[in-house]
């Protein structure tokens, strides 16, 4: 077996194992709707993404705009779903937008506005079509510390900017299970959160949670879209 056959071997038994896993805590949490599997593909190669898409992946996400950017140009064409899942700058939204389908880390109102305009110019250039925006939320005590995201009151102003501007689609929100804390309690918080959110909001009905470890507490607790990685790509290639 040749090293690019192994590699696709190697992708194709670790997808598996995830959906395999999706799939059953889907139905054992009585849910009749399967989350989507958006794969994490940062660090690795290009080439490993057009494998996943040759096995049915139509969703991937990366957290590092110059990497991005350079994959989704290299794969035009093969019809994904580019999320940007990762702390974005503000300054950063003008390139993301020329290749996102959704933004998982809108955290503030700075960003939100930036994306609105680089939205709109790209509009005008492309005819792209409206990006998707979930509000990360912080799940810490200390909001907005560790792992970053939106103070929990702050989500309904921000909700509201985004559902308002032109361009922007307000999907739901995001959130990663804080470090060193059972994940339950974190995503029955989310939870909550999104129930008060789609109060206001019927159709933000996205949660963005739920990584490698924690996806079949995630499901239980209705995340919509999961972030997997390394359970399907393996650890990340050593930088050499």
């Amino acid at each position: 077996m040749t090293e690019a056959a192994a590699r696709t071997a190697e992708l194709e038994k670790g997808l598996a194992a995830v959906r395999s896993r999706i799939e059953a805590a889907t139905r054992a949490s009585g849910r009749a709707d399967e989350p989507t599997l958006i794969v994490v593909t940062k660090f690795h190669p290009a080439e490993d993404i057009r494998r996943l898409a040759g096995l049915g992946v139509t969703d991937v996400g990366e957290n590092r705009d110059q990497e991005a950017s350079a994959k989704a140009e290299a794969l035009h064409g093969l019809g994904l779903n580019w999320h940007f899942v990762g702390q974005l700058q503000s300054k950063k939204a003008k390139s993301v937008v020329r290749y996102a389908h959704a933004v998982h880390s809108v955290d503030r109102p700075q960003l939100a506005d930036g994306l609105a305009r680089a939205v709109a110019a790209e509009q005008d250039r492309s005819g792209r079509a409206a990006l998707e925006c979930f509000i990360q939320v912080s799940l810490d005590d200390d909001a907005g510390a560790h792992r970053g995201g939106a103070a929990p009151a702050d989500v309904q102003s921000l909700a509201e900017q985004l559902a308002t501007a032109d361009g922007l689609v307000l999907a739901g929100v995001m959130a990663v299970a804080p470090l060193g804390v059972p994940p339950e309690a974190s995503f029955e918080k989310l939870a909550g959160i999104s129930a008060r959110l789609t109060a206001d909001h019927p159709a933000a009905t996205g949660i963005s949670a739920g990584m490698s470890q924690d996806l079949e507490v995630a499901i239980r607790f209705g995340a919509t879209h999961l972030r997997i990685g390394s359970d399907i790509l393996g650890s990340r290639p050593a930088v050499g």
